[in-house]
């Protein structure tokens, strides 16, 4: 809470290089011009190049550099992005070459954040009217993985979802995501929904997928 009582609320997303930096200023945009009064925060990895980053700021985002989680070599090895993609394939579609599966698990960096109430965008979502609303779901909403089918209600999707920071979560977290033989098979998205069994679901529209206008 701020000096007045009022909670401090949050945008958060994730960069991990150049590419994703593009597509979060578009996403960084979007927010203005919903009209937002909440902070625009940009978590940044090793290797995102400071243009990319001047670039950032000039959208009135506040960048905090995060480091990728200490896993252990046993979960990197099984992490890795050809061990991953080998050992559980996409069926729909491939990630772009720049994808790099352990950087996802960065998000979980957040719950280290100073804000009381945080909605987490993909760094490739657009926002198209004010959401603001979000910030009063509680934790742990997220919007149903939807590719073709109402079987597909059944999963969620991490590309939008509702947290409340909290250092005891986030080394909950990290004691469950890093036990022996632990292996994530769609990484952030499948430790999510396992760490948060009872999850919230949002509507579809809240992160409509491009694969429904596909199929």
């Amino acid at each position: 809470m701020d000096g007045t009582g009022v909670p401090r609320d949050a945008y958060v997303t994730l960069v991990t290089n150049a590419d994703f930096a593009l597509g979060a200023g578009a996403l960084l945009r979007s927010l203005s011009l919903s009209g937002t009064q909440a902070d625009l925060v940009v978590m940044v990895t090793g290797g995102v190049p400071e243009a990319s980053l001047a670039a950032l700021k000039a959208r009135d985002a506040r960048i905090v550099p995060v480091e990728l989680l200490p896993t252990s070599e046993a979960f990197n090895a099984a992490h890795a992005r050809a061990a991953l993609h080998g050992a559980a394939p996409f069926p729909k579609g491939e990630k772009p070459p720049f994808h790099t599966p352990l950087d996802n698990f960065a998000k979980l960096r957040l719950w280290e954040l100073e804000y009381d109430r945080v909605v987490f965008l993909d760094a490739d979502t657009l926002v198209l009217r004010n959401i603001d609303k979000l910030f009063d779901y509680p934790e742990f909403c997220a919007a149903p993985n939807v590719y073709e089918s109402l079987a597909d209600f059944g999963r969620m999707n991490s590309g939008v979802f509702t947290a409340r920071p909290n250092s005891e979560t986030y080394a909950a977290m990290l004691k469950r995501l890093d036990a022996p033989e632990a292996f994530w098979r769609r990484t952030d998205q499948t430790f999510l929904q396992a760490f948060f069994p009872d999850w919230h679901g949002l509507p579809v529209t809240c992160n409509m997928l491009q694969y429904v206008w596909f199929y």
